[in-house]
């Protein structure tokens, strides 16, 4: 693996642990496609650093949970600001 590609999981995991970032999210932030995002959390995280990608993986499972809540909530709104 190319030490930039490392150095990106890497970078990727601290963000999404420190921020409880989504995967699209820290997509944007790193201006990646939400694919390498998780490929790089998924698959090349875990022969860089086990512990870290446990941290993400926590994180990310939480996401998961939470997102038909955060959905709602975006309808919600949108349909809010469509009425008002």
């Amino acid at each position: 693996m190319k030490d930039y590609i490392e150095e990106r999981a890497l970078e990727i995991a601290k963000h999404i642990i420190n921020e409880k970032a989504t995967v699209r999210q820290t997509a944007n932030v790193f201006g990646v496609s939400k694919s390498t995002v998780h490929k790089d959390v998924t698959e090349r995280l875990p022969k860089i650093n086990p512990l870290i990608a446990n941290k993400v993986k926590l994180v990310l499972e939480r996401n998961k949970a939470e997102r038909h809540i955060r959905g709602g909530r975006a309808t919600k709104m949108k349909y809010k600001a469509i009425n008002d």
